[in-house]
């Protein structure tokens, strides 16, 4: 069974550069919106089939593709930036449409994600960056598109790990303690510290060495 992360935060608070450090060759990223990376990104370069066969980056945002580029990669790395967006385009897409069954088959394949991101090799590790929003009960948690889907799915409750950055003092961090108001969690011992750095390369290295999974 493979391990899919959380890392939840609003825009501009360090979620997508914490892929700064990861090694392109190993990492999938898939773009649910195409845009360009916050950081210095010569080695990340996006796949053509005819042009640059070995580039790591896609753009999806449908169920059916995400799928299938987690099923076929080899790299043991998966992220998928911008996860909200899976909800939001499949909604816009059918935006013309009334009633709620829209909003239960949306629900319904974003879980679908979530489930095959747990379901492949037992090494791999997939990391889901979302957008955050705050409930009528003040918690912080994963930014969908509104109260029926909410009643529908818990997203944060699919995953044993979640992260939200912080940022102190001008410096960019990820909180691995849940402070009562959001839907941070982290296996027992996996940090000793409630603020690590943000760098998902060495997030992604303790998660590796915990399970085992060299």
């Amino acid at each position: 069974m493979s391990i899919p992360t959380l890392i939840l935060g609003e825009p501009g608070t360090g979620k997508t550069s914490a892929l700064r450090h990861m090694n392109p060759a190993e990492t999938l990223l898939i773009q649910t919106v195409k845009k360009p990376l916050p950081f210095r990104s010569k080695e990340w370069r996006y796949f053509d089939a005819q042009n640059n066969p070995s580039g790591n980056i896609f753009v999806a945002d449908t169920p059916a593709k995400i799928m299938n580029l987690m099923q076929k990669t080899r790299r043991k790395v998966i992220c998928i930036d911008d996860a909200n967006y899976l909800m939001s385009n499949a909604f816009l897409r059918r935006a013309q449409e009334r009633g709620y069954e829209k909003f239960i088959e949306i629900a319904q394949e974003t879980h679908s994600i979530f489930n095959a991101a747990a379901h492949l090799d037992d090494d791999v590790r997939v990391y889901l960056f979302a957008h955050t929003h705050q409930t009528d009960d003040g918690v912080i948690r994963f930014k969908t598109i509104g109260r029926l889907l909410d009643e529908k799915i818990s997203l944060d409750g699919l995953v044993t790990i979640c992260f939200r950055t912080v940022i102190r003092d001008g410096q960019y961090f990820f909180s691995t303690r849940n402070n009562g108001s959001d839907t941070v969690k982290t296996p027992i011992g996996l940090f000793d510290s409630e603020l690590v750095e943000n760098d998902l390369q060495h997030i992604d290295q303790q998660i590796a060495e915990f399970y085992a999974l060299h």
